[in-house]
């Protein structure tokens, strides 16, 4: 099933990777913000998961200062190229990997954010498990897009239901089972954003 989901997501992403930036040109300031409710500190260590062409990197490098920590982690190879190409390497240091299986040690982070991340993990209750296993308890989760999930909806012809992931009772549920605490809420045309708390 693994082997399927990263065919899957390599298939969506790489084909796109060159483009993406220019497909979203004013994303930026969101991002930006997004990264600054983190509540990270300078020398603090944070993970962008699934950080595609890294517009989150520049953001997270000035909250955590030239002592800190800054890591992005794609399954995609062409989206570690354009973030490389992008000089967004120099905020932090690129990873290929699968957010499901970090190369990282047990709670050796403050933060993760995940910028469009959810409705593109396999299994979402053990990916979020996986990313509980890195940050210590206390660390927070930033779960992030952009645009909210009606506008996103709408984007892409669908209707709004009620067992989208990003839902907030599906949301709340799925972070309470793997370790985390959802502490925050928001959904709005021009934001998504969902803060929860590593719990002990």
């Amino acid at each position: 099933m693994a082997d399927d989901h990263h065919t899957h997501v390599l298939d969506f992403f790489t084909p796109r990777a060159a483009g993406w930036d220019s497909r979203f040109p004013d994303d930026g300031p969101a991002y930006a913000a997004a990264a600054g409710l983190l509540g990270l500190r300078p020398g603090d260590a944070v993970l962008d998961a699934g950080c595609g062409t890294g517009r989150a990197l520049p953001a997270l490098r000035a909250a955590v200062g030239p002592r800190g920590t800054v890591l992005g982690a794609d399954l995609t190879p062409a989206m570690l190229e354009r973030a490389a190409q992008a000089g967004r390497g120099e905020s932090g240091t690129l990873l290929r990997a699968d957010v499901a299986r970090l190369p990282l040690r047990d709670g050796v982070l403050d933060a993760v954010f995940g910028a469009g991340l959810i409705s593109h993990l396999a299994r979402p209750e053990a990916d979020t498990a996986e990313l509980a296993r890195v940050v210590r308890p206390g660390g927070v989760l930033a779960l992030f897009h952009p645009i909210g999930r009606a506008a996103l909806a709408a984007r892409h012809g669908r209707a709004l239901t009620d067992d989208d992931l990003r839902a907030e009772p599906r949301l709340r549920a799925l972070l309470a089972g793997s370790g985390w605490r959802l502490d925050s809420y928001v959904d709005e045309d021009d934001r998504f954003l969902a803060l929860a708390v590593r719990q002990p």
